[in-house]
């Protein structure tokens, strides 16, 4: 290792669930036209008196250049704020118009916004029906044209600005996360009640208040939404999402910890999302054993070594080897030491708009056949802000672009080109990273 650090040196010195898709909405573009549409609302997660959502828009019929998506809210909510969309509301009717960058859509295309809103506590439930372009949903699609199937790269999800709300990245694939969505939240206050409730398949929304205390790894179950109330921490423990699908760990603050924080393996659609973490004995976040789909974005860690661990083992290719695929975005690595990621066998493992200051030993590091795009980060005194290889785990490769460098190395790339990325992201500029995500990142940053 010291070999390593001294070449770089050397180079360097002088980056509920209320899943609900209606059914199709037809597109009215002209009298002559294919017209069809589906939607899909999703409420991605609920809280006292708030809640964020996702709407994805299909196109079945002809190209149109612009939409406009109408519905009606039938239980007083209310939308607050909204990205990838303009979205105005008269009493309970809501218009979500496109923006610029998002109004064509070829046939068969989508494109996705998102936004938060309120609701009054007593029920949420998804709007009954969905109109585009002033045509109700019929479900069908009725083809008076000669058909055309043209592509069109969907456009951005991610909330631009350093707005801190929306689920992008690898999270929102093989079929999205949405947790314990509208269930009815249950509030815990000790490790016992939290084990209790976390535990098991049904979906489940469970709101962590005060300080728990425990020892060891406290076992995750699927369809479980995870959310600190203000303040809320854990305390001497972590937790385990093992053998589990669709989770969400948001706004919590994990310290002292005796083994691992947050410990992922053999799941899949893993949302880890505005936690503080600090002064632990391992890893803050790890993922490992064949997991996949995981996002990991605007969580803050200090006071700690070994951030990130992705992959645990050289010797885990059977398992590992066409999974592992994990973004990590606008995360604040705050004066730690290394792992952020230390990937193994992933490919593409997405690593971008994260702030990196006063890191230790390095940032990033692509090993045993990985491959890492770094792009639109901010590395302020990092030395080595990352490099292929890592202690006796074989290069990997790495892809960086787009960084902003302030009293730092300028990082080791090489090796093939990563697999393509497939879901659609904003990328803030580099130099605009830092206060974007010192604005966002950490606990507390989302309303709860």
């Amino acid at each position: 290792m010291f070999n390593r650090r001294l070449r770089l040196a050397l180079l360097t010195t002088v980056a509920g669930t209320a899943t609900m898709a209606a059914a199709g909405v037809v597109i009215a573009v002209n009298a002559h036209a294919a017209a069809g549409c589906r939607v899909n609302y999703q409420v991605a997660s609920q809280w006292q008196g708030g809640f964020g959502a996702n709407v994805t828009i299909t196109n079945l019929g002809d190209p149109f250049t612009a939409w406009s998506l109408t519905w009606s809210y039938g239980a007083g909510q209310t939308v607050t704020q909204a990205w990838n969309a303009t979205v105005t509301q008269s009493g309970s009717q809501v218009t979500a118009t496109n923006v610029s960058y998002n109004g064509s859509l070829a046939t068969n295309a989508s494109t996705s916004f998102g936004f938060n809103g309120s609701w009054n506590n007593s029920s949420n439930p998804v709007p009954a029906s969905f109109a585009v372009n002033g045509t109700t949903c019929t479900g069908t699609t009725t083809p008076t044209t000669p058909g055309t199937n043209p592509t069109t790269p969907v456009p951005p999800t991610t909330p631009p600005g350093g707005n801190t709300g929306g689920l992008v990245g690898w999270a929102t694939q093989g079929g999205g996360t949405t947790g314990g969505g509208g269930a009815a939240a249950t509030t815990v206050t000790s490790s016992s009640a939290l084990t209790s409730a976390i535990s098991g398949t049904n979906a489940a929304v469970v709101r962590v208040s005060g300080t728990i205390s425990c020892s060891g790894m406290l076992r995750v179950g699927s369809n479980k939404t995870i959310l600190g109330n203000s303040g809320a921490t854990i305390a001497g423990c972590g937790l385990n999402v093992s053998e589990a699908s669709n989770v969400i760990i948001r706004n919590l603050t994990f310290r002292d910890w005796n083994d691992d924080a947050i410990n992922v393996q053999y799941s899949t659609r893993v949302w880890i999302d505005h936690n503080t973490l600090t002064n632990g004995y391992d890893g803050a976040i790890d993922i490992k054993r064949a997991s996949d789909y995981v996002t990991v974005s605007w969580n803050r860690i200090h006071g700690h070594d070994k951030s990130m661990l992705l992959g645990h083992s050289d010797d885990n290719a059977g398992e590992d080897v066409g999974r592992l695929r994990v973004s990590y975005h606008h995360n604040w690595f705050d004066g730690t030491n290394q792992r952020h990621p230390r990937v193994r066998f992933g490919n593409p493992v997405h690593v971008y708009n994260n702030y990196y200051a006063n890191i230790g030993s390095y940032g990033v590091a692509s090993t045993m056949n990985a491959c890492v795009l770094v792009e639109g980060n901010y590395f302020e005194n990092v030395d080595d802000p990352f490099h292929r290889g890592e202690g006796s785990s074989a290069d990997g490769s790495l892809v960086a672009r787009s960084n902003h460098f302030v009293n730092s190395g300028s990082g080791e790339t090489g090796g093939s080109s990563c697999a393509g990325i497939p879901y659609s992201y904003s990328l803030e500029t580099a130099s605009g990273v830092k206060a974007f995500v010192m604005n966002g990142a950490g606990v507390g940053r989302i309303s709860v």
